[in-house]
């Protein structure tokens, strides 16, 4: 589990194919790995990934196939978010965040709105039931709360702190964007959908 909080950004510094996906190098930036054992998770733009390699500031994962066709930046030498897996004694300063991407969204708009940016973002349509104003959403694995929601089109206000210390900053009209919806949401209405007796 995660908490939405990214503590660093690092970078894809190295790809290498693998039978059905791919094996990434990733430069941990500001990400301190002395406390990551191998078989640790650590999220990567929202992605749960599995430590699978350890060489001083950088890490090695793998990543199936699968995972690729659902998730957008972990197949190119982009810049990525990193967070380390949530201990119990940990402060939960953002959202419970699972790691498991829900959808890739699109921006539609990223502009300033006073001291702050607008960012506003189309989901897939089958997530948007999930989404709700003032509720919590993951966004390239940055714990975020949306302010409007519109069908499947909501907005998001991001504050400088947020945009400096995450690759949100980088965005523009176009961009994909790895989507998960608030694990609650999710478990409510599966909830719901057991007691249907159809």
């Amino acid at each position: 589990m995660f908490s939405g909080i990214i503590a660093a950004t690092g970078r894809i510094s190295r790809i290498e194919p693998l039978a059905k996906g791919l094996s990434l190098t990733i430069e941990a930036g500001g990400l301190d790995l002395s406390d990551v054992a191998l078989g640790d998770s650590i999220a990567c733009n929202g992605v749960c990934l599995t430590v699978v390699k350890l060489d001083g500031e950088r890490f090695g994962v793998d990543v199936s196939r699968e995972t690729l066709e659902c998730t957008v930046g972990l197949d190119g030498l982009n810049e990525v978010n990193l967070e380390k897996a949530l201990r119990l004694a940990d402060r939960l300063g953002g959202h419970l965040v699972s790691g498991h991407v829900d959808g890739v969204g699109e921006v539609l708009r990223f502009a300033p709105l006073g001291e702050s940016f607008e960012l506003v973002i189309r989901a897939p349509r089958e997530l948007a039931k999930f989404i709700a104003r003032k509720g919590s959403i993951t966004v390239d694995g940055v714990s975020l709360t949306t302010n409007n929601v519109d069908g499947a089109e909501f907005s998001i206000n991001l504050i400088p702190h947020t945009l400096e210390m995450t690759t949100l900053k980088h965005l523009q009209a176009g961009s994909r964007l790895n989507l998960e919806v608030d694990l609650i949401a999710r478990y409510c209405e599966r909830l719901l959908a057991a007691d249907d007796p159809r």
